[in-house]
């Protein structure tokens, strides 16, 4: 079994589970984890995990997004985006001037509703179940960061943004807003993902490839190990008479490790690797009880 995270680059017409459900008949295994989310006529990056890495997916999907999209001005639809049904048009009369203005204003917090057709649960149902039986229901703002925003190009009624956001935004719903907040209404054309945290654009592998690089058994190279992901964390090496205390992840004391650290802080993690020097887990430092104890294992 794989264990890692692999960059998938989504192409259109694929769901997010589309690409995990590939990957399992292309990797020959079943435990795999997308970290967030892309519609189907979306494209771009998806981070994949596998194997043991599934116990990053939350770890992953917290970090910040980048995507490029197109926004067409005057028209509305009940999904946000244009492969929804139009709800209403209206003449542009806005300049481009007032579009970069408006823009501008959304590179903030704030409070975003979410559209009704999203995977967001509500009273036990997604959202898009309710809205495909006819239903709009009241949604809650949820705060979401817009952390630059640039206009690449106008050319109206359509304009080509890069966006840098927090999780959770919903940049159909972005697109919404600001079509509100220049009157004239607006839904998303097409939507790119070009970074997802330390995954870019550039390094994502689609489908096809992947099936290449298996079949030259050079996957393992495209893989980045769970390691990777605590890289600003202490090693730690068990010795060799503590190998069942890691092997049932117990705490463990600095009498458990080859080199300890010298004045561990309270909350401090570790990268803690076996009596064969493979990296199994993460633990966290205790000051209250002196011990370390495990926050996630990966065996």
């Amino acid at each position: 079994m794989i264990s890692g995270v692999i960059n998938i680059y989504k192409e259109e017409g694929f769901t997010s589970f589309d690409v995990v459900a590939k990957l399992r008949g292309i990797l020959k295994q079943k435990k795999i984890g997308h970290t967030g989310t892309l519609d189907p006529a979306a494209t771009g990056v998806l981070p994949v995990c596998l194997g043991m890495g599934t116990r990053l997916v939350e770890h992953l999907t917290d970090k910040t997004k980048e995507y490029v999209c197109e926004m067409r001005l005057g028209v509305t639809t009940d999904t946000e985006d244009m492969t929804g049904t139009v709800i209403t048009q209206r003449e542009v009369s806005c300049t481009e001037a007032e579009v970069r203005s408006v823009c501008e204003n959304f590179v903030k917090t704030y409070e975003q509703v979410p559209p009704m057709y999203s995977a967001i649960r509500q009273d036990g149902k997604h959202l898009y179940e309710l809205a495909r039986a006819g239903v709009e229901v009241e949604r809650k703002g949820r705060s979401v960061t817009i952390l630059a925003l640039e206009i690449l190009q106008i050319d109206l009624p359509v304009v080509m943004m890069r966006i840098e956001c927090s999780k959770g935004t919903y940049i159909r719903s972005l697109c919404r807003d600001i079509g509100e907040a220049l009157g004239c209404g607006a839904s998303m054309e097409h939507l790119e993902r070009t970074r997802s945290g330390e995954f870019t654009k550039e390094s994502a592998l689609t489908l096809e490839q992947v099936e290449k690089m298996v079949r030259a058994g050079k996957i393992a190279e495209y893989v980045l190990p769970i390691e990777h992901f605590y890289e600003d964390c202490q090693a730690l090496y068990v010795l060799p008479e503590e190998k069942k205390r890691i092997d049932n992840g117990n705490p463990l004391t600095d009498r458990c490790f080859r080199d300890a650290p010298l004045r561990p802080k309270d909350g401090e993690r570790f990268r803690v690797y076996n009596t064969e020097l493979v990296f199994c887990a993460i633990y966290r430092y205790s000051e209250e009880r002196g011990n370390y104890r495990p926050e996630n294992m990966f065996f």
